[in-house]
Protein backbone atom coordinates (compact mmCIF):
# COMPACT_ATOMS: atom_id res chain seq x y z
CA UNK A 1 0.00 0.00 0.00
CA UNK A 2 2.86 2.32 0.84
CA UNK A 3 4.49 1.43 -2.47
CA UNK A 4 1.24 2.28 -4.32
CA UNK A 5 1.01 5.69 -2.62
CA UNK A 6 4.61 6.43 -3.56
CA UNK A 7 3.90 5.56 -7.16
CA UNK A 8 0.93 7.96 -7.28
CA UNK A 9 3.04 10.76 -5.84
CA UNK A 10 5.74 10.13 -8.42
CA UNK A 11 3.22 10.19 -11.25
CA UNK A 12 1.68 13.45 -9.97
CA UNK A 13 5.10 15.05 -9.83
CA UNK A 14 5.86 13.97 -13.40
CA UNK A 15 2.48 15.28 -14.67
CA UNK A 16 2.87 18.62 -12.89
CA UNK A 17 6.40 18.99 -14.25
CA UNK A 18 5.18 18.16 -17.74
CA UNK A 19 2.33 20.71 -17.54
CA UNK A 20 4.70 23.33 -16.19
CA UNK A 21 7.17 22.66 -19.02
CA UNK A 22 4.36 22.78 -21.58
CA UNK A 23 3.10 26.05 -20.11
CA UNK A 24 6.57 27.54 -20.22
CA UNK A 25 7.04 26.33 -23.80
CA UNK A 26 3.69 27.84 -24.78
CA UNK A 27 4.65 31.09 -23.10
CA UNK A 28 7.94 31.07 -24.93
CA UNK A 29 6.19 30.47 -28.28
CA UNK A 30 3.94 33.57 -28.05
CA UNK A 31 4.30 35.26 -31.43
CA UNK A 32 5.82 38.69 -31.77
CA UNK A 33 3.46 40.82 -33.86
CA UNK A 34 3.39 44.48 -34.90
CA UNK A 35 0.81 46.54 -33.05
CA UNK A 36 -0.47 50.06 -33.64
CA UNK A 37 -2.29 52.35 -31.26
CA UNK A 38 -5.30 54.09 -32.72
CA UNK A 39 -5.38 57.87 -32.66
CA UNK A 40 -7.62 60.60 -33.98
CA UNK A 41 -6.18 62.66 -36.80
CA UNK A 42 -7.12 64.83 -39.73
CA UNK A 43 -6.66 62.99 -42.98
CA UNK A 44 -6.97 63.52 -46.69
CA UNK A 45 -8.04 60.30 -48.30
CA UNK A 46 -8.04 59.36 -51.97
CA UNK A 47 -11.18 57.86 -53.47
CA UNK A 48 -11.21 56.48 -57.02
CA UNK A 49 -14.27 56.50 -59.27
CA UNK A 50 -14.65 54.71 -62.59
CA UNK A 51 -15.12 57.25 -65.37
CA UNK A 52 -15.90 57.43 -69.07
CA UNK A 53 -14.12 59.93 -71.29
CA UNK A 54 -15.88 61.88 -74.02
CA UNK A 55 -14.71 64.56 -76.42
CA UNK A 56 -16.20 68.00 -75.81
CA UNK A 57 -17.61 67.65 -79.32
CA UNK A 58 -18.12 64.33 -81.05
CA UNK A 59 -20.48 64.45 -84.03
CA UNK A 60 -21.50 62.13 -86.81
CA UNK A 61 -20.69 63.35 -90.30
CA UNK A 62 -23.50 62.15 -92.57
CA UNK A 63 -24.36 62.58 -96.24
CA UNK A 64 -27.35 64.91 -96.69
CA UNK A 65 -27.86 63.85 -100.30
CA UNK A 66 -27.38 60.58 -102.14
CA UNK A 67 -24.69 59.99 -104.74
CA UNK A 68 -21.47 58.22 -105.66
CA UNK A 69 -18.47 58.95 -103.48
CA UNK A 70 -15.97 60.55 -105.85
CA UNK A 71 -13.26 61.65 -103.41
CA UNK A 72 -12.09 60.92 -99.86
CA UNK A 73 -9.78 63.77 -98.93
CA UNK A 74 -8.90 62.74 -95.35
CA UNK A 75 -7.60 59.70 -93.49
CA UNK A 76 -8.52 58.05 -90.22
CA UNK A 77 -6.93 59.60 -87.14
CA UNK A 78 -5.85 62.75 -88.97
CA UNK A 79 -6.59 66.28 -87.72
CA UNK A 80 -8.78 68.57 -89.84
CA UNK A 81 -9.81 72.22 -89.63
CA UNK A 82 -13.23 73.81 -89.67
CA UNK A 83 -14.49 74.16 -93.25
CA UNK A 84 -11.96 71.71 -94.68
CA UNK A 85 -13.32 69.52 -97.52
CA UNK A 86 -13.62 65.93 -96.31
CA UNK A 87 -15.66 64.10 -98.98
CA UNK A 88 -16.86 64.87 -102.47
CA UNK A 89 -19.96 63.20 -103.92
CA UNK A 90 -20.56 63.22 -107.66
CA UNK A 91 -22.54 66.44 -108.31
CA UNK A 92 -23.57 65.73 -111.93
CA UNK A 93 -27.26 64.93 -111.39
CA UNK A 94 -27.65 67.88 -109.03
CA UNK A 95 -25.94 70.17 -111.55
CA UNK A 96 -28.56 69.05 -114.08
CA UNK A 97 -31.22 70.25 -111.63
CA UNK A 98 -29.43 73.59 -111.45
CA UNK A 99 -29.43 73.94 -115.22
CA UNK A 100 -33.10 72.97 -115.42
CA UNK A 101 -34.01 75.44 -112.68
CA UNK A 102 -31.97 78.14 -114.39
CA UNK A 103 -33.92 77.58 -117.63
CA UNK A 104 -37.20 77.68 -115.75
CA UNK A 105 -36.22 80.98 -114.16
CA UNK A 106 -35.29 82.52 -117.49
CA UNK A 107 -38.58 81.33 -118.96
CA UNK A 108 -40.53 82.78 -116.04
CA UNK A 109 -38.74 86.09 -116.40
CA UNK A 110 -39.57 86.20 -120.13
CA UNK A 111 -43.22 85.47 -119.40
CA UNK A 112 -43.31 88.23 -116.81
CA UNK A 113 -41.75 90.66 -119.25
CA UNK A 114 -44.32 89.74 -121.89
CA UNK A 115 -47.14 90.10 -119.36
CA UNK A 116 -45.85 93.51 -118.36
CA UNK A 117 -45.81 94.69 -122.01
CA UNK A 118 -49.31 93.31 -122.49
CA UNK A 119 -50.59 95.16 -119.46
CA UNK A 120 -49.15 98.41 -120.77
CA UNK A 121 -50.93 97.91 -124.10
CA UNK A 122 -54.22 97.05 -122.41
CA UNK A 123 -53.95 100.04 -120.13
CA UNK A 124 -53.53 102.36 -123.13
CA UNK A 125 -56.58 100.85 -124.86
CA UNK A 126 -58.66 101.19 -121.72
CA UNK A 127 -57.64 104.84 -121.46
CA UNK A 128 -58.92 105.40 -125.04
CA UNK A 129 -62.12 103.47 -124.18
CA UNK A 130 -61.34 100.93 -126.85
CA UNK A 131 -61.73 98.00 -124.44
CA UNK A 132 -63.46 97.60 -121.09
CA UNK A 133 -61.65 98.07 -117.70
CA UNK A 134 -62.15 94.38 -116.97
CA UNK A 135 -59.47 93.60 -119.55
CA UNK A 136 -57.02 95.65 -117.51
CA UNK A 137 -57.79 93.62 -114.41
CA UNK A 138 -57.13 90.44 -116.35
CA UNK A 139 -53.80 91.76 -117.63
CA UNK A 140 -52.72 92.71 -114.07
CA UNK A 141 -53.60 89.21 -112.87
CA UNK A 142 -51.47 87.64 -115.61
CA UNK A 143 -48.54 89.88 -114.66
CA UNK A 144 -48.80 88.96 -110.97
CA UNK A 145 -48.93 85.27 -111.92
CA UNK A 146 -45.82 85.69 -114.08
CA UNK A 147 -43.98 87.44 -111.27
CA UNK A 148 -44.96 84.67 -108.84
CA UNK A 149 -43.54 82.22 -111.36
CA UNK A 150 -40.23 84.07 -111.19
CA UNK A 151 -40.15 83.71 -107.41
CA UNK A 152 -40.95 79.99 -107.65
CA UNK A 153 -38.29 79.42 -110.31
CA UNK A 154 -35.72 81.35 -108.32
CA UNK A 155 -36.53 79.28 -105.20
CA UNK A 156 -36.13 76.06 -107.20
CA UNK A 157 -32.79 77.30 -108.53
CA UNK A 158 -31.55 78.09 -105.00
CA UNK A 159 -32.63 74.64 -103.84
CA UNK A 160 -30.83 72.97 -106.74
CA UNK A 161 -27.68 74.96 -106.01
CA UNK A 162 -27.97 74.00 -102.34
CA UNK A 163 -28.12 70.32 -103.30
CA UNK A 164 -24.95 70.77 -105.33
CA UNK A 165 -23.24 72.35 -102.32
CA UNK A 166 -24.25 69.36 -100.19
CA UNK A 167 -22.17 67.07 -102.37
CA UNK A 168 -19.12 68.74 -100.81
CA UNK A 169 -18.96 67.56 -97.18
CA UNK A 170 -16.85 69.81 -94.98
CA UNK A 171 -15.66 69.69 -91.35
CA UNK A 172 -18.04 71.54 -88.98
CA UNK A 173 -15.20 72.27 -86.53
CA UNK A 174 -11.54 71.53 -85.80
CA UNK A 175 -11.10 67.91 -84.82
CA UNK A 176 -9.79 64.43 -85.55
CA UNK A 177 -11.30 62.07 -88.12
CA UNK A 178 -12.42 58.66 -86.88
CA UNK A 179 -13.26 55.51 -88.86
CA UNK A 180 -14.05 55.75 -92.60
CA UNK A 181 -16.56 52.98 -93.40
CA UNK A 182 -16.89 53.72 -97.15
CA UNK A 183 -14.40 53.55 -100.00
CA UNK A 184 -14.13 55.71 -103.07
CA UNK A 185 -16.80 54.83 -105.64
CA UNK A 186 -19.34 53.65 -103.04
CA UNK A 187 -22.99 54.53 -103.61
CA UNK A 188 -23.94 56.68 -100.66
CA UNK A 189 -27.54 56.95 -99.51
CA UNK A 190 -28.98 60.09 -97.99
CA UNK A 191 -28.22 60.05 -94.25
CA UNK A 192 -25.36 57.53 -94.52
CA UNK A 193 -22.67 57.83 -91.82
CA UNK A 194 -19.42 58.83 -93.50
CA UNK A 195 -17.33 59.24 -90.33
CA UNK A 196 -17.35 60.85 -86.90
CA UNK A 197 -15.38 63.92 -85.93
CA UNK A 198 -14.00 64.49 -82.42
CA UNK A 199 -12.77 67.74 -80.92
CA UNK A 200 -10.03 66.47 -78.60
CA UNK A 201 -8.65 69.77 -77.32
CA UNK A 202 -10.52 69.16 -74.06
CA UNK A 203 -12.12 66.03 -72.68
CA UNK A 204 -15.07 65.39 -70.42
CA UNK A 205 -14.76 62.70 -67.73
CA UNK A 206 -18.08 61.49 -66.31
CA UNK A 207 -18.18 59.62 -62.99
CA UNK A 208 -20.87 58.71 -60.47
CA UNK A 209 -20.83 59.56 -56.76
CA UNK A 210 -23.19 58.64 -53.94
CA UNK A 211 -25.79 61.02 -52.59
CA UNK A 212 -23.77 61.51 -49.40
CA UNK A 213 -20.64 62.45 -51.36
CA UNK A 214 -22.70 64.69 -53.62
CA UNK A 215 -24.08 66.62 -50.64
CA UNK A 216 -20.61 66.99 -49.14
CA UNK A 217 -19.31 68.42 -52.41
CA UNK A 218 -22.24 70.80 -52.91
CA UNK A 219 -22.04 72.13 -49.33
CA UNK A 220 -18.36 72.92 -49.75
CA UNK A 221 -19.09 74.57 -53.07
CA UNK A 222 -21.72 76.80 -51.42
CA UNK A 223 -19.31 77.76 -48.66
CA UNK A 224 -18.20 81.37 -49.43
CA UNK A 225 -14.76 80.58 -47.98
CA UNK A 226 -14.28 77.71 -50.47
CA UNK A 227 -15.08 79.25 -53.82
CA UNK A 228 -12.23 77.64 -55.79
CA UNK A 229 -13.07 75.06 -58.43
CA UNK A 230 -12.47 71.49 -57.24
CA UNK A 231 -9.48 69.91 -58.99
CA UNK A 232 -9.25 66.17 -59.59
CA UNK A 233 -6.70 63.69 -60.90
CA UNK A 234 -7.18 61.12 -63.64
CA UNK A 235 -5.71 57.62 -63.71
CA UNK A 236 -5.52 56.08 -67.17
CA UNK A 237 -6.58 52.54 -68.02
CA UNK A 238 -3.09 51.25 -67.13
CA UNK A 239 -3.30 53.07 -63.75
CA UNK A 240 -0.66 55.58 -64.79
CA UNK A 241 -1.41 59.18 -63.74
CA UNK A 242 -2.52 61.66 -66.39
CA UNK A 243 -0.13 64.65 -66.23
CA UNK A 244 -2.84 67.35 -66.24
CA UNK A 245 -5.38 68.05 -63.53
CA UNK A 246 -9.07 68.37 -64.30
CA UNK A 247 -11.80 70.56 -62.85
CA UNK A 248 -15.28 69.54 -61.76
CA UNK A 249 -17.60 71.87 -63.63
CA UNK A 250 -21.11 70.50 -63.37
CA UNK A 251 -23.35 67.65 -62.25
CA UNK A 252 -26.45 66.02 -63.62
CA UNK A 253 -29.78 66.92 -62.04
CA UNK A 254 -31.25 63.45 -61.45
CA UNK A 255 -30.09 60.56 -59.28
CA UNK A 256 -30.11 57.13 -60.88
CA UNK A 257 -32.88 55.09 -59.30
CA UNK A 258 -31.11 51.74 -59.09
CA UNK A 259 -27.69 52.85 -57.84
CA UNK A 260 -28.64 56.03 -55.97
CA UNK A 261 -25.75 57.88 -57.59
CA UNK A 262 -25.46 61.05 -59.60
CA UNK A 263 -23.02 61.86 -62.42
CA UNK A 264 -20.33 64.51 -62.12
CA UNK A 265 -18.45 65.97 -65.08
CA UNK A 266 -14.81 67.01 -64.93
CA UNK A 267 -12.98 68.71 -67.79
CA UNK A 268 -9.36 67.89 -68.63
CA UNK A 269 -7.03 69.67 -71.07
CA UNK A 270 -5.72 67.38 -73.79
CA UNK A 271 -2.90 69.26 -75.54
CA UNK A 272 -1.09 66.12 -76.74
CA UNK A 273 -4.31 64.34 -77.82
CA UNK A 274 -3.48 61.41 -75.53
CA UNK A 275 -7.09 61.05 -74.36
CA UNK A 276 -9.59 59.73 -76.89
CA UNK A 277 -13.36 59.67 -77.08
CA UNK A 278 -14.80 56.50 -75.54
CA UNK A 279 -11.77 55.72 -73.37
CA UNK A 280 -12.02 54.82 -69.68
CA UNK A 281 -10.11 55.77 -66.57
CA UNK A 282 -10.49 56.55 -62.88
CA UNK A 283 -11.13 59.91 -61.28
CA UNK A 284 -9.25 60.35 -58.02
CA UNK A 285 -10.89 62.68 -55.50
CA UNK A 286 -9.32 63.85 -52.28
CA UNK A 287 -11.63 63.73 -49.27
CA UNK A 288 -10.86 65.71 -46.09
CA UNK A 289 -11.77 63.94 -42.84
CA UNK A 290 -11.46 65.68 -39.45
CA UNK A 291 -10.60 63.74 -36.25
CA UNK A 292 -10.82 60.41 -38.00
CA UNK A 293 -9.85 57.04 -36.56
CA UNK A 294 -8.13 55.16 -39.35
CA UNK A 295 -7.81 51.39 -39.34
CA UNK A 296 -5.50 49.84 -41.96
CA UNK A 297 -7.23 47.35 -44.19
CA UNK A 298 -4.42 44.87 -43.45
CA UNK A 299 -5.50 44.70 -39.80
CA UNK A 300 -9.14 43.85 -40.59
CA UNK A 301 -10.81 40.51 -41.22
CA UNK A 302 -14.42 39.80 -42.10
CA UNK A 303 -16.86 37.31 -40.61
CA UNK A 304 -20.40 37.15 -42.01
CA UNK A 305 -20.13 40.62 -43.58
CA UNK A 306 -18.91 42.17 -40.32
CA UNK A 307 -15.51 43.78 -39.82
CA UNK A 308 -13.24 42.68 -36.97
CA UNK A 309 -9.81 43.52 -35.58
CA UNK A 310 -7.76 41.93 -32.81
CA UNK A 311 -7.47 44.28 -29.86
CA UNK A 312 -4.55 43.77 -27.46
CA UNK A 313 -5.43 44.14 -23.75
CA UNK A 314 -3.20 45.16 -20.85
CA UNK A 315 -2.00 41.57 -20.38
CA UNK A 316 -1.08 41.33 -24.07
CA UNK A 317 -3.91 38.95 -24.87
CA UNK A 318 -5.88 39.46 -28.05
CA UNK A 319 -9.64 39.62 -28.39
CA UNK A 320 -11.55 40.02 -31.65
CA UNK A 321 -13.77 43.07 -31.71
CA UNK A 322 -16.21 44.15 -34.39
CA UNK A 323 -16.46 47.73 -35.54
CA UNK A 324 -18.61 49.67 -37.96
CA UNK A 325 -16.81 51.69 -40.64
CA UNK A 326 -18.35 54.87 -42.00
CA UNK A 327 -16.52 54.40 -45.28
CA UNK A 328 -13.66 52.56 -46.89
CA UNK A 329 -11.17 54.64 -48.82
CA UNK A 330 -8.12 53.19 -50.49
CA UNK A 331 -6.24 51.09 -47.85
CA UNK A 332 -8.11 52.35 -44.78
CA UNK A 333 -11.40 52.07 -42.96
CA UNK A 334 -12.75 55.16 -41.23
CA UNK A 335 -14.27 54.05 -37.92
CA UNK A 336 -17.84 55.03 -37.13
CA UNK A 337 -18.20 53.00 -33.92
CA UNK A 338 -16.70 50.03 -32.08
CA UNK A 339 -13.16 51.35 -31.66
CA UNK A 340 -11.75 54.36 -29.86
CA UNK A 341 -8.50 56.29 -29.62
CA UNK A 342 -5.94 54.46 -27.49
CA UNK A 343 -7.01 50.96 -28.54
CA UNK A 344 -4.09 48.77 -29.56
CA UNK A 345 -4.72 46.53 -32.55
CA UNK A 346 -2.64 43.88 -34.30
CA UNK A 347 -1.42 45.25 -37.62
CA UNK A 348 -0.11 42.09 -39.32
CA UNK A 349 -0.19 38.33 -38.80
CA UNK A 350 -3.87 38.13 -37.78
CA UNK A 351 -4.48 34.93 -39.77
CA UNK A 352 -3.07 32.65 -37.03
CA UNK A 353 -4.59 34.44 -34.03
CA UNK A 354 -7.42 33.26 -31.80
CA UNK A 355 -9.25 34.93 -28.94
CA UNK A 356 -7.31 34.68 -25.70
CA UNK A 357 -3.92 34.14 -27.30
CA UNK A 358 -1.05 35.98 -25.76
CA UNK A 359 1.33 37.83 -28.06
CA UNK A 360 4.49 39.81 -27.72
CA UNK A 361 3.40 43.23 -29.03
CA UNK A 362 5.93 45.15 -31.06
CA UNK A 363 5.07 48.75 -31.70
CA UNK A 364 5.25 49.61 -35.38
CA UNK A 365 8.44 51.63 -36.00
CA UNK A 366 7.82 55.36 -36.00
CA UNK A 367 9.01 55.81 -39.58
CA UNK A 368 6.80 53.04 -40.86
CA UNK A 369 3.82 54.33 -38.87
CA UNK A 370 4.35 57.83 -40.25
CA UNK A 371 4.62 56.45 -43.77
CA UNK A 372 1.48 54.42 -43.24
CA UNK A 373 -0.64 57.43 -42.29
CA UNK A 374 1.13 59.72 -44.72
CA UNK A 375 -0.37 57.61 -47.51
CA UNK A 376 -3.78 58.72 -46.26
CA UNK A 377 -2.98 62.42 -46.45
Amino acid sequence: MQSYSGLLALLSTIILASCSAHSEKKQESAPTLPVIQLTQQDATLDHDYASNLEAVQNVEVRARVAGYLDKILVDEGKPVHKGQLLFQLNPTEYQVEVDRAQSSLESAMAQAESAEVEMGRVKLLVTKNVISPSELKLAKSKLETARAGINGARSALNKARFHVSLTSIRAPFDGVINRLPFKRGSLIEEGALLTTLSDLREMYAYFNVSEKEYLSFIKKRLDPEKTTVREVDLLLADDSPYPYKGKIETTETVFEGNSGTIAFRATFPNPKRLLRHGATGKIRLETDVDDAILVPQRAVFEVQDKNFVYVVDASNKVRSRSFIPSSRVDQFYIVQSGLKPGDRIVYEGIQSLKDGMRIVPKALPAKRLQALYASAR
